[in-house]
């Protein structure tokens, strides 16, 4: 049976003893955790997991529990959109197949975290109806509770009150994706009109999602997930943003890559620098196109462990 992945995004990104404890709540029940991503000034961990439907199911109800134990939002600061201590929790199919065991898992969790965690459970992606995070997150915690309590919305699971410390958990099945962050060299502002030029909710290129956000000690970048990768692969969107930016008089330095991402998207990165053959018989990226892809996507480094297909052969 293949295995799925599960990549829960936890507000949490400055305590390293707490970061280490929910990562090991999430990966003591069975699923294996292949990376955690921690950045100060987001104030959030991106924790990357795969495992048999029972590993992921129990990882992440223990995780999401933990995370709920450590962390508070009523004295929370970061710059990423967050309503949730266990934020965003995506239940992910590494095979088209997987499909229907990743809807039963997350639904299982979504009813185990209702009852027996009494958070509320709002539902995304393949089982919410192809809601985003964001369509929950725009105006933070008291907003979401506003809409509540108004009657827009309904958790599916759990109380209809957020809990003031532990927030809402937004939990989902989707397609695996590319979170990825840009530094630019210019304002605030610039990087807010890049990213509107590039979303494709304003218009811009199918598939991604991007912000513009000012992090500690002035600097400046756009955040970004590719949520369809055969629409708009992670380097096209990348030479976008270069372009948008250059036509705003501003520069873009060094790429961040926030977890994992799929071989698929270095093939088709190193194919676009001339690389012919960049998977070996594993369908593992050869050193010469990760190389390559890297470049494309302005990473100082790309290393095969970066790659999920690298972690599961």
């Amino acid at each position: 049976m293949a295995l799925l992945e599960s990549v829960p995004n936890v507000s949490e990104g400055r305590n390293a003893s707490a970061v280490a404890a929910i990562a090991e709540a999430f990966s003591g029940a069975g699923a294996r955790m292949l990376d955690t991503h921690v950045d100060g000034d987001h104030n959030r961990a991106v924790i990357t997991l795969v495992g048999d439907d029972r590993g992921v199911e129990e990882g992440l109800v223990a995780g999401i529990d933990e995370a709920r134990r450590r962390i508070d939002l009523q004295t929370h600061e970061g710059v990423h959109p967050r309503v949730g201590a266990a934020d965003v929790v995506p239940v992910v199919p590494l095979a088209p197949a997987g499909l229907g065991r990743a809807v039963d898992v997350a639904l299982a969790v979504g009813s185990r975290v209702g009852d027996e965690l009494g958070l509320p459970v709002f539902l995304y992606g393949e089982i919410g109806d192809g809601r985003r995070p964001a369509f929950f997150r725009r105006g933070g915690p008291g907003e979401l509770q506003r809409r509540v309590d108004a009657g827009e919305l309904e958790p599916t699971f759990g109380p209809r009150r957020l809990d003031p410390a532990a927030g809402a958990v937004l939990l989902g099945v989707r397609a695996p994706l590319v979170a990825f962050n840009l530094e630019l060299l210019g304002t605030l502002d610039v990087a807010r009109d890049v990213a509107a030029a590039v979303r494709e909710s304003s218009g811009g290129l199918p598939g991604v999602q991007a912000l513009g956000l000012r992090l500690g000690a002035g600097r400046i970048q756009v955040s970004t997930n590719v949520v369809d990768l055969d629409a708009t692969p992670p380097h096209v969107m990348v030479e976008r943003i270069v372009a948008e930016a250059a036509a705003r008089g501003a520069e873009v330095g060094r790429g961040e890559l926030v977890g994992l991402l799929p071989a698929r998207c270095v093939a088709v990165a190193a194919r676009a620098e001339g690389i012919e053959n960049p998977l070996d018989d594993r369908g593992v990226p050869a050193q010469p196109a990760l190389d390559a892809a890297g470049r494309a996507l302005r990473l100082s480094r790309l290393d095969a462990d970066r790659v999920i297909e690298w972690h599961l052969v």
